[in-house]
């Protein structure tokens, strides 16, 4: 397999240190947030979510890193369809700010993703993390088997690239 090339930037934003991430989509915005949002095609590529958004929390399952995943709880502090999202979850003892844009022009539409990245985050693990399942989400878009996908070349390919932008 290629090794994957770092396509994310460390960026200083108005809440700290973020990792940003953007992949573009030939589809119009509607179809990319529902890949992001409706649980069923989520679980394509990271996992489902139970609950009703509209308490402004979900249960979250990363059923990708297996069958039994730990329940998370996120709670959604922005929800504009199909444009907007952002939402909080506990790991462990830290919280995990995450958020997506989407902007659609001329039929192409463009996901930009965030995380800020707290005082504890390693950008070495949480950027090649992230690389690896917006490849695999892209992998699902263009009808690729998303077990093509493969953890290991993005932790050693991209964990030096993160390390230094952060």
């Amino acid at each position: 397999s290629t090794r994957p090339l770092p396509r994310g930037t460390v960026e200083h934003g108005p809440r700290g240190t973020e990792l940003v991430m953007t992949r573009t989509f030939r589809a119009p915005a509607r179809d990319v947030w529902a890949s992001l949002t409706e649980p069923d095609r989520l679980a394509r590529w990271i996992g489902r979510w139970e609950g009703d958004p509209s308490t402004g929390r979900v249960t979250f399952f990363m059923t990708a890193e297996g069958d039994d995943p730990e329940p998370e709880e996120y709670r959604i502090t922005r929800c504009e369809p199909p444009h907007r999202f952002a939402g909080d979850t506990a790991m462990g003892d830290q919280t995990w700010h995450l958020a997506f844009d989407l902007t659609e022009d001329d039929g192409v539409t463009t996901l930009t993703f965030r995380q800020v990245l707290g005082p504890s985050d390693d950008a070495r693990n949480v950027g090649p993390g992230w690389e690896y399942y917006l490849e695999r989400l892209t992998a699902v878009r263009e009808g690729r088997d998303v077990a093509t996908v493969e953890w290991e070349p993005y932790l050693a390919g991209l964990a030096d690239h993160y390390e230094q932008a952060q």
